[in-house]
């Protein structure tokens, strides 16, 4: 028989039950790798951007701690409603002391305060509701005309560190795999961009294109089934088995040179091509395309709105508005192809091809002796049936 708890013991087992195991890291996109569902997730994350906020949803913490301002102000980003709408407590602007915090403590959470097992109090913040986001966001756009501003004048700092690359293609390195005269699909980790790819499935089959993958897009192309064929990024967010594929590698380096990815690369055993550049890897890829006579780009999960350069939280995104401009004709983007196009059968339409397999298989059956045999046999039990409906007639009337 279960012996009776008592009243302080069934106190302490609760709060033992109501803490979460943390786990800790500035960086979400580093973070989320490692994050399990229930954990609670510490991190130090100025404007929480759409892209993080859905990998965080996907994982399912049972919190979020930011020691950052989720919403800093500079532009009405979408993270933080999208953790609030799927029921994940946002508490904001804790302070250095939650990054403190070591990697599998327990801590309780009550409303904006942070405890710790023995329940000192660790830290204080916001917790955010959809209040609090409507109006932080409401002041963020007021000031949106500020980001604008400061987004044009990195776009002509950028022209001018860059015009002999955007211009004549000037430092674009060379590279093994055959480009020119083909179709390249270059796949970013943004957003719909499991949905997009998805719906190119028919496109890939027929024109085979060249399948290019920034950073994570290369374990995206992998896990939808399909071939790799080159992977453009400074190589943070991409996997092992990705840079071991046989997929031809080229790391996005700095300016002067710098290049964090290489040295991974190179211990994997695999000798990549360097290609200094200033801007983003999207861009990298987009201008090593189009300098190696790619016929089309496709670009899945890449940016596109001025609200989703921003989101990127780079002051060097106004890069892919003047690379868009170099790349031209040759660009379609496929963002948002899952949701222009949905496949609808309707009830009618079902129909319709029952009725026509139908028909195709009597015809079928007609012209063979087997089927004639078998059309015979029914043909005489409709005969007999109709011969017992019409006796059973007369015999009434």
């Amino acid at each position: 028989m279960r012996p009776l708890l008592s009243r302080r013991q069934r106190a302490r087992d609760h709060e033992d039950a109501s803490l979460g195991r943390v786990r800790v890291d500035p960086s979400t996109k580093t973070l989320t790798k490692r994050l399990e569902a229930g954990d609670v997730a510490v991190i130090d994350h100025v404007d929480i951007d759409r892209v993080s906020a859905e990998a965080l949803v996907k994982v399912g913490p049972s919190a979020v701690l930011n020691a950052a301002r989720s919403t800093s102000g500079r532009y009405p980003n979408l993270g933080p409603d999208i953790l609030v709408s799927a029921g994940i407590p946002l508490i904001d602007d804790l302070g250095p002391a939650v990054m403190q915090l070591t990697e599998g403590d327990r801590v309780r959470i009550d409303e904006a305060t942070v405890f710790d097992a023995t329940g000192s109090v660790i830290a204080e913040g916001t917790r955010q509701s959809e209040e609090t986001i409507a109006a932080d966001l409401a002041h963020a756009r007021e000031g949106l005309s500020e980001q604008i501003e400061a987004f044009a004048t990195n776009t002509m700092d950028y022209i001018r560190r860059e015009r002999e690359l955007l211009l004549d293609g000037v430092g674009v390195p060379e590279i093994a795999t055959e480009i020119a005269d083909r179709h390249v699909l270059i796949v970013v980790r943004g957003y719909s961009y499991k949905e997009d790819l998805a719906m190119l499935r028919p496109y890939i089959r027929e024109y085979r294109p060249l399948l290019i993958g920034v950073d994570g897009g290369a374990d995206a192309i992998l896990e939808a089934g399909l071939k790799l064929d080159m992977i453009v990024g400074d190589m943070d967010s991409v996997s092992d088995k990705a840079l071991t594929s046989g997929a031809e590698i080229v790391v996005h380096a700095y300016r002067d040179g710098r290049a964090p990815g290489q040295d991974r690369v190179e211990q994997l055993g695999v000798e990549p091509v360097v290609f200094p550049a200033t801007g983003t890897s999207e861009d990298v890829a987009m201008l090593l395309a189009d300098d190696k006579g790619a016929e089309l780009i496709v670009a899945v999960g890449t940016h596109e709105t001025l609200v989703e350069f921003l989101d990127k939280g780079r002051s060097g995104m106004a890069s892919t508005f003047l690379t868009r401009l170099r790349v031209g004709g040759k660009l379609i983007d496929a963002k948002g192809v899952s949701r222009l196009y949905e496949h609808r059968v309707s009830s009618v339409q079902v129909g319709l091809l029952l009725l026509a397999g139908f028909a195709a298989l009597v015809t079928a059956l007609a012209v063979t002796p087997t089927g004639q045999a078998l059309f015979a046999v029914v043909l005489a039990r409709l005969d007999d049936l109709l011969s017992w409906f019409r006796s059973l007639f007369e015999a009434i009337f």
